[in-house]
């Protein structure tokens, strides 16, 4: 596939291309152009026409061509499924959610912003104030490997709402749906001049796209090395930055909790996507009283769980994104034997980038990934506690804070340590992989700056103006 720079399809000027790997069958799926520094510029240029052109098109237009880009995606649905799962390799029925979940945001994001309003505030005297809210100018949407679709949704449906340009910058491993994505907001109506795609590594297209004068903004998902990385480039031309970053998420788990919901949320909140997710609960936090039993069954739903080919109708669970990947969990599980913890169930990679469904235990507060050393993969690392206080403590010793759970049978309890860990997100009585199209999503310390969602990040991706009209009245 071709990226798409001011409406067509183009490679790379230098013709260098990017093998995109199949992780399930590891051949090769496609090729996209590993983009230069001219083909990135010509981007960028062409992005100062599209921000004018769109910037003038009607709130009315700008809605309609949304709402039809929806519905092209959801009518697509099977295609950007197929596409994801071969590249990304979960399970193809939770790709095709995906896509359909990414038509639904442009949808709501389109919808949203009918009701925008200008405010009219009193001034001194016979005074009136407007409060109006226009385009930043170019965004960059850097998107991250685990949720291709989802995260361009939700970062390019409010930003195109709010009349910016967009540059999409997918991930080198999985851009194939992000394209064909693209290509079906663009039939749409979307001006070529307004939504590009260039595809090529993160290292050098991010880096050029994040320091360029020529943007206003830049919303990225991906660790929180490189989200520091993107923020001192873009800092230097002040243009803003949106980050969504990494998480060692604390699932805490009380000695009255029901065992079958705790089960079923760490299935829900570990397993999916491989454990391959941002805010997947990534530590879990058990009161020692429970703790054995709440093993026990979590070994049974491994037991029950099918890892195979993820276009098999049977299919729970597919591969890592890569054997680089699934090598890396792997390292950091031996760490963490040596450290003293033990493997209870799992702890091994097959067919190079599966990874069997892992258990530590006798985790305590002092190793790494009790702390900041987050396992991006399907391991349940299980640390056992006496008290509430101690749990909180434990949950609160990271550098991160983007989501968090607790699962208790008293919801006055599960309140009160949901207020008291440090998340942007914390849910009582499931893990913290929650979000919604409303929900404003971000994280707290190490784990990002702004939120995603359809209650603010409208307004994020806009300039707020005052238009004073004196002695009018």
């Amino acid at each position: 596939m071709k990226m798409l720079i001011n409406g067509k399809p183009v490679k790379a000027s230098d013709g260098s291309e990017i093998e995109v790997i199949n992780p399930a069958t590891h051949e090769v799926t496609d090729t996209v152009p590993n983009a230069t520094q001219a083909d990135i510029e010509d981007a960028l240029e062409i992005a100062q026409i599209g921000k004018k052109i769109w910037r003038n098109t009607s709130v009315e237009e700008r809605v309609r061509i949304l709402t039809k880009a929806a519905r092209n995606i959801e009518e697509h649905k099977d295609e950007l499924g197929s596409l994801l799962c071969r590249e990304l390799g979960r399970p193809y029925n939770q790709c095709v959610d995906e896509a359909l979940s990414a038509g639904a945001n442009f949808r709501a994001f389109a919808e949203k912003m009918k009701h925008h309003m200008t405010e009219i505030l009193p001034g001194k005297e016979s005074d009136l104030v407007m409060v109006q809210r226009e385009p930043l100018g170019v965004v960059i949407c850097v998107t991250p490997f685990n949720f291709p679709l989802g995260l361009y949704a939700f970062k390019a449906a409010p930003a195109l709402a709010a009349g910016n340009a967009v540059i999409v910058k997918p991930a080198s491993v999985t851009p194939l749906a992000s394209i064909r994505m693209t290509e079906l907001l663009l039939e749409a109506g979307v001006p070529g001049e307004a939504l590009q795609i260039v595809t090529g590594s993160g290292e050098n297209v991010g880096k050029i796209l994040a320091s360029s004068p020529l943007i206003n903004a830049v919303s990225l998902t991906g660790s929180t090395k490189v989200g520091i990385e993107t923020a001192s480039h873009a800092i230097r031309n002040l243009s803003r930055v949106f980050l969504e970053l990494g998480g060692n998420d604390p699932l805490i788990i009380l000695k009255d909790a029901d065992l079958d919901l705790a089960v079923s949320e760490t299935m829900m909140g570990r397993m999916y996507n491989a454990g391959q997710v941002c805010c997947a609960s990534k530590r879990m936090l058990v009161h020692s009283k429970i703790a054995d039993e709440y093993i026990e069954r979590l070994c049974t739903a491994f037991r029950q769980m099918t890892l195979t080919n993820p276009f098999e109708e049977n299919c729970d669970m597919g591969p890592l994104i890569s054997e680089n990947a699934a090598c890396r969990v792997e390292e950091q599980i031996k760490h963490t034997l040596k450290q003293g913890a033990v493997c209870l169930s799992g702890g091994h990679r097959f067919q190079k980038s599966y990874f069997e469904p892992t258990i530590l235990d006798r985790v305590t507060a002092n190793m790494d990934v009790a702390k900041d050393m987050e396992i991006f993969g399907p391991v349940v690392p299980v640390i056992r506690f006496d008290t509430e206080e101690e749990a909180v403590a434990i949950a609160n010793q990271t550098q991160y804070g983007l989501s968090a759970g607790v699962i208790t049978k008293d919801y006055q309890k599960g309140l009160k340590l949901a207020m008291q860990m440090e998340s942007g997100t914390a849910v009582v009585n499931g893990c913290g992989d929650y979000r919604t199209f409303q929900t404003p999503f971000g994280g707290h310390k190490q784990s990002g700056i702004g939120t995603e969602g359809l209650l603010m990040t409208l307004d994020e991706m806009m300039l707020t103006k005052c238009v004073v009209l004196k002695q009018i009245l």
